[in-house]
């Protein structure tokens, strides 16, 4: 029996630190867990031409019964039981050596359309709904989607403090790029920023305005002085046009392969003056394999394809047209994982 091993673990501070390293200012917040995972797969024996088995140890995290239910939205209580958390990990081990991409496939087919109306239908429906709560802060969320919430709360604070950094926001520009419910543009408008926010999904949009509305006015009248509510409309990436002092994308280029997400990048910073934040889902063994979890079981939030990206290959990207990052963070929970860049014209 011949025995091959592969981690991939984190060394980050807790949680809600931050941390200071170097020029670049890296930010990180972690919460790590992990096990290691045993299963045997086929091999043909050099000498004998028969198959033997070897057996991979993977370190991914370690889910519970409950954890997986909450993660694949579709499992019930026989499943769980006969799979149990262990095998769930191991199976998705199994998967991370296999191509996902047929049954993308059929999930985009049921839906309609290429990846543009995938995402398009799914945030203007079940999508939205989803989101919509863990954006929001309704009790009605589970486990999983809890921690998504704070981990996207901890990358608009990480945000707003790289722009605010940089001194007051009154009377900047700053697209909003994918605003969602408004999570970031909201908080912009209250430092007096000047916010043109968008998103591809007329219910996120529709719901961003009238949370604006609701915390901005606050019941009254008129803003406070200083104040401009923010501009939404419903648009995808591609259709954006103007300049703006800034540019943000948050978590938006999950939706794309990396070959459109460095045209993405173009166009965006196309768009900005002086900088252009991006939020990405990072690209490493440990990250994959946690998503492949996910993957294991099909249901309605998993018909849109989640893309991760190389922290390398958004640089080259940004290299390219003549940008350079000047600040970077890292924003980890137990569920959530994103990379912050800060560029600005090289």
């Amino acid at each position: 029996m011949k025995t091959f091993s592969f981690s991939s673990t984190l060394s980050l501070p807790p949680a809600g630190a931050a941390q200071e390293t170097s020029k670049n200012e890296e930010m990180a917040f972690s919460s790590m867990l992990y096990s290691p995972v045993n299963f045997t797969v086929p091999r043909l024996h050099s000498n004998h031409h028969r198959r033997r088995p070897f057996s991979i140890t993977a370190a991914i995290p370690p889910l519970s019964s409950a954890e997986v239910s909450a993660v694949s939205e579709t499992l019930d209580s026989t499943t769980i039981a006969v799979i149990g958390g262990g095998s769930v990990a191991a199976l998705a081990a199994a998967l991370s050596l296999a191509d996902p991409e047929k049954r993308r496939q059929m999930q985009a087919e049921e839906v309609g359309g290429g990846d543009k109306e995938v995402v398009r239908e799914y945030f203007n429906n079940d999508g939205f709904q989803r989101w919509r709560r863990i954006y929001g802060d309704t009790d009605d969320v589970n486990k999983v989607q809890k921690d998504i919430r704070l981990g996207h709360s901890k990358t608009v604070e990480n945000v707003m403090k790289m722009l605010l950094d940089e001194g007051p926001l009154s009377g900047v520009t700053v697209c909003d790029a994918g605003c969602g419910t408004g999570c970031l543009s909201i908080p912009l408008a209250k430092e007096g920023a000047v916010v043109a926010a968008s998103d591809i999904s007329a219910a996120m949009v529709a719901e961003a305005e009238k949370q604006a509305q609701e915390e901005l006015f606050k019941g009254k009248d008129a803003l406070s002085p200083g104040l401009v509510l923010p501009k939404f409309e419903v648009k995808d990436l591609e259709s954006l046009e103007g300049k703006y002092d800034t540019v943000v994308c948050l978590d938006v280029l999950i939706h794309y392969p990396q070959n459109k997400a460095d045209a993405m990048i173009a166009h965006l910073a196309s768009l900005a003056k002086d900088r252009l934040i991006l939020s990405f889902a990072p690209k490493t063994v440990y990250y994959d394999l946690l998503k492949r979890v996910g993957e294991l079981f099909p249901g309605p939030s998993k018909a849109t394809r989640a893309y991760l990206h190389a922290e390398a290959d958004v640089e080259r990207a940004l290299q390219k047209i003549g940008w350079k990052i000047r600040k970077r963070g890292l924003i980890t929970t137990q569920f959530y994982f994103s990379r912050i860049v800060e560029a600005i014209p090289a």
